[in-house]
């Protein structure tokens, strides 16, 4: 069974995949660099939980269905122009 760490690596890949997205753009969109998403992606940096909750907002995905999986998280991508609900604590 893969770890969380890459589980995650392995969603925001299919992710950016189904969204078009470069890692600029992710980068763009979470207030990171291009460099951090990189390092991330590759697992020579982690995810962290305040990153996480930073792709939850960018795809308007619940944290945990993020942390499940591929599968689920496609699953749960709204669709392109629909309104994304943004949770704050």
């Amino acid at each position: 069974m893969p770890s969380t760490e890459a589980t995650l690596r392995l969603t925001v890949a299919a992710l950016m995949h189904l969204t078009g997205e470069r890692q600029a753009d992710l980068a763009a969109g979470l207030g990171l660099n291009q460099t951090q998403i990189s390092r991330k992606q590759a697992g020579t940096a982690s995810w962290s939980l305040a990153d996480v909750d930073k792709l939850s907002a960018h795809y308007g995905i619940p944290v945990g269905d993020l942390l499940v999986g591929v599968d689920r998280a496609v699953h749960c991508l709204p669709a392109p122009g629909a309104a994304q609900l943004t949770i704050h604590p």
